[in-house]
């Protein structure tokens, strides 16, 4: 029985400059938070068009500190889309405020004015958008909604590194962002993960909460040619990145344009593809903008075969699809809460699917899976 060669649903593009950007790191003797985190900070904050990046752990501790920069506390209530890693919600439990489940729009995912505004109430003090799956947000549509609401906006930028929003980077503009660097991500460094602020004064306050809310770095101290007597001037935790995850996220940064062009170059090509197959609707940029294609779903609308039976048959083929995006809402951490209907939500995660993308998907690859596709709705 022949062998099926499996077509990988992500693959990061780690190579040997990476590996050897890691090497120098340790031959360094520099491992922790050092000068490679600090030239990263800086690199990918001009890359994003923001004025100040602080590298944290994960966009997990990113969304967190971002909570606690905006001084969200229990009693809050902060309106999040379901539809989107559980992560996203449980940052605003971290602080012990509630998250409200907002539904999404059914082109790109992503929250709205409309769907915020539905969910809003007198205790709404903040909200956090994401870029689902590098699909854009209507920045200039929820920032200007936000401010005249008197709500603090928290960019889950996760997936986003690359996308445009009106010409300019997601990022740009943004009060505050968090960024992913896992390795289902364009720019990984393993784990890790980066704050983005234009505000020079958090940027202050997030280094400071990222390292046990001391008033000076590890790395300041050690550079210093006398003795520095650190202060501790808050509660606050140990969020750091190493600078080996720095020295291979530098090398990633060099490479995210092409990253970024060669995957909408291979989405254009799966609409082209797709375009012809009844039931299916493929994820496209939306008019304010362009994606990065971090992932590449389609819709299953009126399709023949059922989501699951459609995974099943691609894993039969060798081809290694995901469900679509998970709602949060439906998850068992979150059984305690009823939120309001959530249609679109439930719909999308319950019809749509992530298709392969990656640097080393070939055309043929995407002849075979889109051949499977339309076999089964024939």
């Amino acid at each position: 029985m022949a062998v099926v060669q499996v077509i990988p649903v992500m693959i990061p593009d780690l190579g040997e400059e990476e590996a050897q950007a890691a090497a120098d790191a340790i031959r360094s003797g520099w491992v922790a938070q050092g000068p490679r985190v600090a030239r990263f900070e800086q690199e990918f904050a001009a890359a994003v068009g923001a004025g100040h990046g602080v590298a944290v752990s994960s966009c997990t501790t990113g969304l967190h500190l971002a909570l606690v920069l905006l001084d969200i506390k229990p009693g809050d209530e902060v309106i999040v889309p379901s539809l989107s890693f559980i992560a996203t919600a449980n940052a605003v439990r971290y602080v012990g405020a509630t998250p409200i489940f907002a539904d999404v729009d059914l082109a790109t995912g992503n929250v709205t004015v409309e769907t915020v505004d539905a969910v809003r109430t007198d205790r709404t003090r903040a909200i956090i958008a994401v870029h689902q799956g590098g699909v854009p947000f209507d920045t200039a549509a929820l920032r200007k909604a936000a401010d005249g609401w008197g709500v603090g906006l928290v960019e889950d930028a996760a997936c986003a590194a690359g996308s445009t929003a009106y010409g300019t980077p997601a990022g740009t503009g943004a009060r505050v962002a968090a960024w992913s660097f896992h390795p289902r991500k364009l720019l990984t460094t393993g784990e890790g993960g980066m704050v983005t602020v234009d505000d020079p004064d958090s940027a202050v306050r997030l280094k400071r909460l990222r390292e046990h809310g001391m008033n000076v770095s590890a790395a300041d101290r050690h550079a210093s040619k006398q003795p520095v007597l650190e202060a501790y001037l808050e509660t606050a935790y140990n969020y750091r990145m190493t600078d080996i995850q720095a020295a291979v996220g530098l090398v990633q940064l060099g490479k995210l344009a092409g990253l970024v062009a060669q995957r909408r170059e291979l989405a254009a090509r799966y609409q082209e593809l797709l375009a012809d197959i009844d039931g299916l609707v493929p994820v496209r940029d939306p008019a304010y903008g362009q994606t990065n294609y971090q992932s590449f779903w389609v819709l299953l609308d009126g399709f023949k075969t059922g989501r699951d039976d459609v995974l099943s048959e691609l894993a039969a083929q060798g081809v290694s699809a995901r469900r679509g995006i998970m709602a949060a809402h439906l998850e068992p951490a979150y059984a305690d809460m009823t939120p309001g209907p959530l249609p679109v939500t439930e719909r999308i995660t319950r019809e749509s699917l992530i298709l392969p993308l990656h640097h080393k998907l070939t055309h043929s690859d995407q002849d075979h899976i889109a051949g499977v596709l339309r076999s089964l709705a024939s």
